[in-house]
Parts: C-alpha cells; sequence; structure tokens
C-alpha cells in the first residue's frame, strides 16, 4: 500500500509539473504585453542521416491570448510521395495548461495541395482544425517527416511575426558525415542574443525570451529586418539525381542537366502546330509573342503550395495533354512550345510576391525561390513572361516579380540576374477631367484616366469585372465624392504599349455645399490623396518606400454663369528627397484650370525619416483638401 502510494505520488509529482509549465499564468508579463500570443517552443532538430536520407522532427507550442492569435497556431504541413510524415499529433490545453483535447494523427484532415487538376494528386496537407472555445488556450503540435531528397533542407525564421512574442525557438542540424555539413547563412541576427553551439556533427541555434514587436508602415519586408537562417546544402540527393552544388553557376548547370532534362519534349504533332502558327514570321520576338498568347488562350494555371510540388516540372507532353499545371510546368511548357519554333528561352526561378526579395548572389541553395517565370533573350535584353497569368501583356510581369534578383538558368550553368524594374516615373497615372458646377453644387462630366507600368498593373484588370463591380470600385476608388454615379465607362487596353485608358462619364449631387450665396467645394475630386502613415512614437525599422509613382492631373471646372469666384487657394510647390507634389491654379471667364502633380520616389531611408515624410504626406493630404469658393452675383 505505502508503494502503490508512493508510486501515485511520484506520478502526481511528473504530471503536474508539465501540466503547469503550459498554464498561461507562467507567462512573463513581459511577454504577454502587446502579444496576440506567444510562442512557448518552436523548434525543429533536422537529420541528415546520409546523403539520401533526412529526418526532421518538428514542435510548436503555441498560447494563444485572444481570436487575433489563431492564425499563429499553424498547426498543418505538406507532404508529397518523396516526403512522408510518420508522426503527426496535436494537443489543446486550457489557459491553467490541462489537457482539454488530442488530436491523433487520423484525426488530422487530409486536404489536396493544389486547387484542382491530377497531375498534382500526390500534393496534400494535413492540418489540424480547432475552434477554440475559451482563451487563453495553448496548442501543441509536433511532426516527424522523412524524405530521401537532401537537396532542400529547412531553412529558419527564429520569429514568426509582428505582436507575437518568443520564450524558446531552436533550429538543431546533425549531420552524419563532413561532407554532409551544409553552409549555414545568419541573416539580420543584429542584437537578439542568437546563442550558437557548434559540434564536429552538429549546429544549433537557439533563441529565447523575445517580446512582441509591433508593426510599422512603411517597414522593410520582414525577410530584410526579422532574424533568419538560410541552410544551404553542398552535397545532396534529389528526386533522383545527387548533386554537388558550391555556387549559382553549378546549381543552375545541375538543375538543366537533371530536373529540366529531357521535360521540354513535345509531340510531333504539337511541334507541327507551333511551327504552322508562326508560319510567315521572321522575328523571334514577334514569335514568343504569338506563342504566348497561345499559352494564355488555352492553358489555365493550377496552384500548388510552395514546398510540397517538388522542383521538377511536370513535362511538357503532359501538360500539352491537359492543358494545365503549376508555374514550373506552365513556365516548361512555354519554353519548349518556344523550342519548337527556335526561339530561346531561359527557366528563372524568383521570390514572387509584393515584397522584392533577392536571391542571395554569395551562397547557392535549391531553397530560395517561390514561383518560375520565362526569360526570353533578344537584342542584348531580356523580355520576361509569366506564363501563369492569362491577362498580363508580353514583357510585362507588374509587381509579383519585378526588380529582383533572380536564378536564371542556361544550359551552360545558372546566372543572378535582376528582373525588370518599374521606377518612379515610369509608373505614371494621368488623370483629365471636364466637368461642370451648377448653382445647386452639383457636378457632371467626363474624366480620362491612362496608366503605365506599376500603376497600369493595378488598373487593367477592371476589364475582366462585371458591370456592377466596376461601379463599385469607382464608388470606393473616389470615395471622397459622395452620390457618385458612374453614367457610362469605355476601357482601352494597348498591351503592346502597356497603356490602359478609362473614359467615363459621372455625376454626383450636392458635391458642393452651398452656403448662403456662395458653393464651396474642393479642387481635386478626382484624386484626393487622404493618406498620412500613423504616428510611431518609437521608430524601429528603417522607411520604406518599395515603388515610386508619378500622377499628373489637370482638371477644367466650368463654373455657373451667374456665380464668381470669390476665393482661389495659392498655388504650392513643395518639394522633398521622398518626392515632389504641386498644385496650380489657373482662371479664364467662367473656367478654373487645376493642374496637380505628386511624384513620390521609391527607396530605404532611416528611421528617422519617418516623421519627415509622414509630415510630407500630411501636407500633401491638407493641400488635395484646398478649397473653392464661388460667390452667387448679386
Amino acid at each position: 500500500m505505502r508503494i502503490l502510494s508512493f508510486l501515485i505520488f511520484l506520478g502526481l509529482q511528473i504530471v503536474y509539473p508539465q501540466e503547469d509549465a503550459l498554464s498561461a499564468s507562467n507567462i512573463s508579463e513581459n511577454l504577454i504585453y502587446g502579444a496576440n500570443a506567444v510562442i512557448r517552443d518552436h523548434s525543429i532538430y533536422v537529420k541528415l542521416l546520409s546523403k539520401y536520407s533526412l529526418e526532421a522532427n518538428y514542435t510548436r507550442i503555441v498560447t494563444v491570448l485572444n481570436e487575433k492569435g489563431n492564425k499563429h497556431t499553424n498547426t498543418m504541413v505538406g507532404y508529397n510521395n518523396g516526403i512522408d510524415i510518420t508522426r503527426i499529433s496535436a494537443e489543446i490545453f486550457d489557459k491553467e495548461g490541462k489537457s482539454i483535447k488530442k488530436i491523433k494523427k487520423k484525426d488530422f484532415l487530409d486536404v489536396s495541395a493544389v486547387d484542382g487538376g491530377t497531375l498534382y494528386s500526390d500534393s496534400r496537407v494535413l492540418y489540424a482544425n480547432y475552434l477554440p472555445l475559451d482563451y487563453p488556450y495553448t496548442i501543441k503540435f509536433s511532426y516527424q517527416s522523412k524524405t530521401k531528397n537532401t537537396g532542400n533542407i529547412p531553412s529558419w525564421y527564429f520569429l514568426d511575426d509582428f505582436f507575437v512574442s518568443t520564450e524558446s525557438t531552436e533550429y538543431t542540424i546533425e549531420f552524419a558525415e563532413t561532407a554532409l555539413k551544409p553552409i549555414i547563412l545568419e541573416k539580420n541576427f543584429g542584437e537578439y542574443g542568437i546563442s550558437l553551439k557548434e559540434t564536429n556533427n552538429s549546429i544549433s541555434y537557439v533563441l529565447k525570451n523575445v517580446k512582441a514587436i509591433k508593426d510599422e508602415n512603411l517597414r522593410p519586408s520582414m525577410n530584410k529586418i526579422l532574424p533568419r537562417l538560410m541552410v544551404c546544402p553542398v552535397n545532396f540527393h534529389y528526386e533522383g539525381f545527387d548533386g554537388t552544388i558550391n555556387n549559382w553557376k553549378e546549381a543552375g548547370f545541375w538543375m538543366n542537366n537533371n530536373l529540366l532534362k529531357d521535360q521540354d519534349n513535345l509531340n510531333a504533332s504539337t511541334i507541327a502546330m507551333m511551327k504552322n502558327l508562326v508560319a510567315g514570321v521572321d522575328d523571334n520576338l514577334e514569335k514568343a509573342k504569338i506563342i504566348y498568347r497561345y499559352i494564355q488562350e488555352n492553358t489555365r494555371y493550377i496552384s500548388v503550395q510552395v514546398g510540397i510540388g517538388g522542383l521538377r516540372p511536370i513535362s511538357a507532353v503532359e501538360v500539352d495533354r491537359l492543358k494545365y499545371g503549376d508555374c514550373k510546368g506552365l513556365t516548361n511548357y512555354t519554353k519548349a512550345l518556344l523550342k519548337a519554333v527556335d526561339v530561346e528561352s531561359y527557366y528563372v526561378h524568383v521570390e514572387a510576391g509584393e515584397d522584392k526579395i533577392d536571391f542571395e548572389e554569395d551562397t547557392a541553395s535549391l531553397g530560395q525561390g517561390n514561383h518560375v517565370i520565362l526569360a526570353i533573350p533578344h537584342k542584348g535584353k531580356y523580355f520576361w513572361i509569366d506564363c501563369t497569368s492569362q491577362s498580363h501583356p508580353f514583357g510585362f510581369i507588374g509587381s509579383f516579380t519585378d526588380d529582383r534578383k533572380v536564378l536564371l538558368i542556361k544550359p551552360n550553368g545558372g546566372e543572378i540576374v535582376k528582373t525588370e524594374s518599374y521606377l518612379d516615373e515610369q509608373n505614371l497615372q494621368t488623370t483629365k477631367s471636364n466637368y461642370v458646377i451648377n448653382e445647386r453644387g452639383d457636378i457632371s462630366g467626363d474624366i480620362t484616366i491612362i496608366t503605365n507600368g506599376i500603376q497600369y498593373d493595378q488598373h487593367f484588370q477592371l476589364e475582366n469585372l462585371p458591370n456592377l463591380d466596376i461601379e463599385n470600385y469607382y464608388k470606393s476608388y473616389w470615395s471622397n465624392i459622395n452620390n457618385l454615379e458612374i453614367k457610362s465607362f469605355v476601357f482601352e487596353n494597348n498591351r503592346d504599349s502597356v497603356l490602359f485608358k478609362e473614359s467615363l462619364k459621372v455625376k454626383a449631387d450636392r458635391y458642393a455645399s452651398v452656403s448662403n450665396n456662395n458653393l464651396i467645394f474642393v479642387a481635386t475630386p478626382f484624386n484626393n490623396s487622404q493618406f498620412i502613415p500613423r504616428r510611431n512614437r518609437n521608430r524601429v525599422f528603417p522607411v520604406e518606400i518599395s515603388r515610386g509613382f508619378l500622377d499628373c492631373d489637370e482638371y477644367e471646372i466650368e463654373i455657373p454663369g451667374n456665380y464668381t469666384l470669390e476665393s482661389l487657394p495659392e498655388n504650392s510647390h513643395i518639394e522633398t528627397k521622398f518626392g515632389e507634389y504641386s498644385l496650380n491654379f489657373e482662371t479664364r471667364e467662367d473656367i478654373i484650370k487645376v493642374t496637380r502633380k505628386l511624384l513620390i520616389k521609391s527607396g530605404t531611408y532611416l528611421k528617422s525619416d519617418y516623421n519627415p515624410y509622414r509630415i510630407f504626406r500630411r501636407n500633401i493630404a491638407k493641400l488635395d483638401n484646398s478649397k473653392i469658393i464661388l460667390t452667387k452675383k448679386i
């Protein structure tokens, strides 16, 4: 009996401290302040057992403090025929650290990682779905994965996101022999106090007790400011091929002669069809445009979650048969069609997204990049196309892949090159309007908007929207105008010049305020910038304006014949290192002409520049609200 009592006591000593450790009350106030979630433990232990065997043991324990923190549970993992999830589980704990639910492997939802298409049926995701009833709660998620592919070793972000605190995060890699030791790049370590422990066959990084970091307007991308590791294998095996990579030239050569080899073969009938399609066309660029148009009109894009679909494209024959593919498959297929008509092109790996993220030039890694596009050399320059887009003009890649360093793969090796940049004044929007204001304060008139560069990218998709969506778009775009009616609109999309023209007729009742014998109205109704960055008293990060632009506006306002001009704003001009703004007025008879120019310059600025930039934008907002006052003739 005494022995049994002792065993029960010992069991309580073992269980209760474990539960107590996950109690939300054990989190220091310093870590709770300003946080939506706290990462209690986030770790991965990677074992390179051999060139042909990689094992990863992953653990993530998160205490969610409120509804906004739910997105940080991240209880999901992808797999395919090359990645086996040998163990997976999740467990939910209440605020006191007591277990309230266990989720076994059979309880995880197993779903396709693609949005349709049998070509990628092996790409799947396991995830645990939990709907919390109370806050805070804690979730523990862990899995073990095994793969024969050692060419893409998991890298690591030490910090999840903004407004998330971290108690402990650890990355460890163990390698069976020195020849398997990867190159590890330490990025943005700063003063975070990350500790490193290295032995003959392992490397381990640990970071503890980092309080939540506030997000900031106009900061650089997380990739540039938060601590992370890039893990680059040197000797590896990937998708059936052995490899040794020391630089990007070797990486490109290996990819071209292994992953891409023979994947661009086509049936004779398809080759004949492509040759017939470009019959009579001698210029290679014109041939490329015809092939690109064929791709846009005859294929569709299937999204495969990054990290699951692998690096080897589906064969061109398969894509040709089914007429769909992911970015790798469609790019490889387009490359094959161009080859069929004797047009050279290069397969390109890129880190795509609104944030411009460059490939690291000094260290090669198969893990860099999340998208594939195509480069076509012609007369000393590259023309870039995104083969997943059914709407972008030839040679225009827009904000998704512009202005960043990418890996271009040639038969003799890889090169780091930069994609097309759309700089400041090239991102031009010209707005012209002739409108009439009557004595009731109603306005009506014509508007023409012409956009180029990245501003084209933001407008040209309008032509594909239903009429109701178009009307709602303009009412939102000109939300400063009450009672707006869109009477008509016509679009012209010049794909060769990459220019989009919008021609509209509009009216708005009671746009001007009527006060006694006065009409009072804002001078710049159709491009009125009220953006003012929110206040940051203790700025941490540099200021980054990732894309500049130029707006040029011209309005001619016809005033009622029985009114005279009472007050006109003064002409204004502001010039700073961030850009330039001007607002000018002219009058003739019953016409007021308003010209406006706003140039914002892209660039990275000191954190101390944030307030001066904020003042610049505040002054613009004030001047854009300048009022014209008309007085009724007596």
